[in-house]
């Protein structure tokens, strides 16, 4: 079995594992380590509970109760599944880091609020806090506080900006 066909099982895997849970698999990676195998899976808050017509309510992250309770989940999973065979393999289970590329509309949608700097088709990049996400493109508010909507067409990704505090929180 090669390395794309054993990653896209203990997605399916783990995905199982998780149904019901309000936690997805967000991205799964599996490399050989010396004689182990390195199994990382990505989780994420599921989105299929909002609202159609919701675009720009934000979305929490996932708590490190829910990834613990979630690490359990998929370790079992991928257990019963017999996805990994008998050989050795270390489990990997967290969230994206800041510091994942936004390549999906739903990894747009879970970042509303977020400050952001997008890449665009035409080259420039444009920053800007995420406002809302739908089915036609995202919505930017940049400084300039005119919203600016950029059709999926013209996204090719996008990086979440780390801020320490926000301007509008701060105590004056």
């Amino acid at each position: 079995m090669d390395a794309r066909q054993r990653t896209d099982e203990v997605t399916a895997a783990a995905s199982q594992a998780l149904r019901g849970t309000g936690v997805v698999v967000d991205d799964a990676t599996v490399q050989q380590a010396g004689r182990r195998r390195l199994v990382r899976v990505f989780l994420a808050r599921d989105l299929s509970g909002l609202a159609a017509d919701d675009v720009a309510s934000p979305v929490e992250p996932l708590s490190l109760d829910e990834i613990a309770e979630a690490t359990r989940a998929v370790s079992a999973g991928l257990d019963e599944a017999g996805v990994m065979g008998e050989a050795p393999y270390t489990l990997e289970v967290s969230s994206p880091g800041v510091d994942r590329p936004l390549l999906s509309r739903d990894h747009f949608r879970r970042n509303v609020g977020r400050l952001v700097t997008v890449t665009t088709a035409e080259g420039p990049e444009l920053s800007g806090r995420v406002s809302g996400v739908g089915d036609g493109g995202v919505r930017l508010l940049p400084d300039t506080h005119e919203e600016t909507e950029l059709p999926w067409a013209d996204v090719v990704r996008g990086v979440v900006q780390v801020e320490f505090s926000r301007p509008e929180r701060k105590d004056h």
